[in-house]
């Protein structure tokens, strides 16, 4: 076959796929990275709880430093959506609109989307650049101290939405998204215990001010200084369902090494069941990383040939 066969191809160029392809090329690996270019990091306006910028960073200008980074030790990056990705003798491969490749292991980093509250798109895309809609109470919770909070979601997973966020503020309202609560009694004395208010649905945000967004509710108009929705998340697992790979409430299962249930494949990232912050999608992809490189070298050994007439060394 004429495609290059890599040592890894890495799926998605989120904060996961980056820091394993930092690592990857690092241990002078061969590696292809295809993004399609929708990282769920890169449309945070200002991360602060990222350890390392005080003053925090947008989360466009991290991925993009990341980016540079990997690319600085040889990283191939390329901008695409992989479709199809079918096991091979001795690895996979892989196809995406303008190309296709063939690797000996491959990293899934391809994250989740967050489902948006019923609105304007535009409008959504303004109050998320503005912090007047945020999805990560445990990312920015400590922004909205204080202040007044819709949070748009029902039923077990909006109620403990708002009950973390009660950790940050006393001013809380519980909004159903589409009709009238459906709440359980237990639910119901919960939002009665912690003082959160509860609103029927359905709602549509409809305006957003310099400091405030607006809401429509079956019970009238709320003003917020941000609303949290909480109405879950679709894990990009279509690929791995393409392999067989199995999964565990719709995400990944790997082991503690990252390893699928799939041989040659790792997953990493929001992708896989766990905390869905930055750090933690980082530190999964440099555990990928890792165990893809042992893997390897499992199978063939990785030695650094010396190069002639110096003292240095080449890969092998």
């Amino acid at each position: 076959m004429s495609e290059p066969c890599y040592d890894c191809l890495v799926i998605g160029g989120g904060p996961a796929g980056l820091t394993a392809a930092i690592y990857l090329a690092r241990f002078h690996l061969s590696l292809k990275l295809v993004d399609a270019g929708n990282s769920r990091a890169s449309l945070i306006p200002c991360t602060r709880n990222h350890a390392g910028y005080p003053e925090g960073i947008s989360g466009e200008k991290l991925v993009a430093l990341m980016k540079e980074q990997a690319q600085k030790y040889g990283a191939s990056i390329v901008a695409g959506r992989v479709t199809r990705i079918d096991p091979i003798d001795g690895g996979f491969r892989a196809e995406w609109g303008e190309g296709s490749v063939m690797a000996r292991k491959v990293l899934l980093a391809t994250g989740i989307t967050n489902r948006r509250p019923p609105m304007d798109e535009a409008l959504h895309d303004e109050a998320l650049a503005r912090g007047l809609i945020r999805y990560c109470p445990i990312c920015d919770g400590y922004e909205v101290t204080d202040k007044k909070i819709g949070v748009i979601g029902s039923g077990g997973h909006g109620v403990a939405e708002a009950v973390f966020l009660r950790g940050f503020t006393a001013d809380i309202v519980l909004i159903a998204p589409d009709k009238a609560h459906e709440l359980a009694a237990e639910d119901r004395e919960t939002l009665r215990r912690y003082g959160i208010e509860a609103v029927d649905g359905p709602c549509e945000a409809v305006a957003a001010h310099d400091d405030c967004i607006v809401v429509d509710t079956a019970e009238g108009h709320y003003a917020f200084d941000s609303v949290y929705p909480a109405l879950g998340s679709d894990t990009h697992v279509e690929l791995a369902l393409q392999l067989g790979a199995a999964l565990v409430d719709g995400a990944l299962v790997v082991d503690r090494h990252q390893r699928s249930s799939v041989p040659g494949l790792y997953a990493a990232g929001d992708v896989v069941l766990g905390l869905d912050q930055i750090s933690h999608a980082m530190g999964e992809g440099g555990v990928a990383a890792t165990t893809i490189r042992n893997d390897l070298a499992r199978e063939r050994p990785i030695v650094r040939e010396r190069l002639k007439g110096s003292g240095a060394a080449k890969n092998g």
